[in-house]
């Protein structure tokens, strides 16, 4: 569900903005996911001083902290260091999806980046539909006893469903990449309002968004009714 939203102009992108709608939300206690894009260190440090934890995603836009832990899972485990694994397997689509985890923390103290207290390399597998090897670097501040490599995978494959149960419903079954509406403030007030759409039919509990924006769509009193209108 969208709690939160902030504009992003066609001068520049989500990281100057980001900040911005951190102050909004309440960090302490809160897992905060990101993509590689938003993983910046005023943004970790912000949320280390909101209390809060996070998982990033690291690409090249980060090449230090990237090279740090590809070297960590290059060589083998030092004395001392602690690493665990966790992995899934999915059926379904018409292909198999393998994912496998493995946690270190032997860059704690050692890295300057920002709460840094595991570091973690995601490697994922699909095979028959499309057979490859993907592999990402994540970072988090969770420790080791608050998360092991289960919950992990959990959080980063949490973060990604966020693709198929937001963007994906308001690109496809919203059509918002398809919208005219251009001026002025118009576009964020229709952004925010598609978001409390789809937060009000998962709430009611409706799985399939399509199905539930024709149903919806067809029976204008239903619709009344989810927001409280007899």
């Amino acid at each position: 569900m969208t709690l939160a939203q902030q504009a992003v102009d066609d001068k520049t992108n989500e990281i100057p903005v980001a900040l911005e709608l951190l102050h909004h939300i309440v960090l302490e206690g809160r897992i905060v996911t990101m993509d590689a894009l938003l993983t910046q260190r005023h943004l970790a440090q912000h949320i280390v001083a909101a209390r809060g934890d996070y998982v990033m995603v690291v690409k090249e836009n980060q090449p230090q902290l990237l090279d740090d832990i590809q070297t960590v899972f290059a060589l083998a485990p030092m004395a001392g260091e602690r690493r665990t694994m966790a992995a899934t397997v999915d059926l379904g689509h018409g292909r198999i999806e393998q994912r496998s985890l493995q946690t270190s923390h032997i860059l704690a103290g050692y890295s300057d980046w920002p709460g840094l207290a595991q570091v973690l390399r995601l490697e994922r597998q699909v095979i028959l539909k499309k057979t490859g090897e993907v592999r990402e670097e994540v970072v988090a501040k969770l420790a080791p006893e608050r998360a092991d490599a289960a919950r992990l995978l959990a959080l980063v494959r949490g973060h990604w469903s966020i693709e198929n149960r937001s963007y994906w419903v308001l690109d496809v079954t919203f059509a918002e990449d398809r919208s005219q509406v251009r001026c002025g403030n118009i576009p964020q007030v229709m952004a925010a309002l598609r978001n409390t759409v789809v937060g009000l039919m998962r709430w009611a509990g409706h799985t399939n968004m399509a199905a539930a924006y024709r149903r919806f769509a067809a029976q204008p009193q239903a619709a009344l009714r989810l927001i409280g209108i007899a």
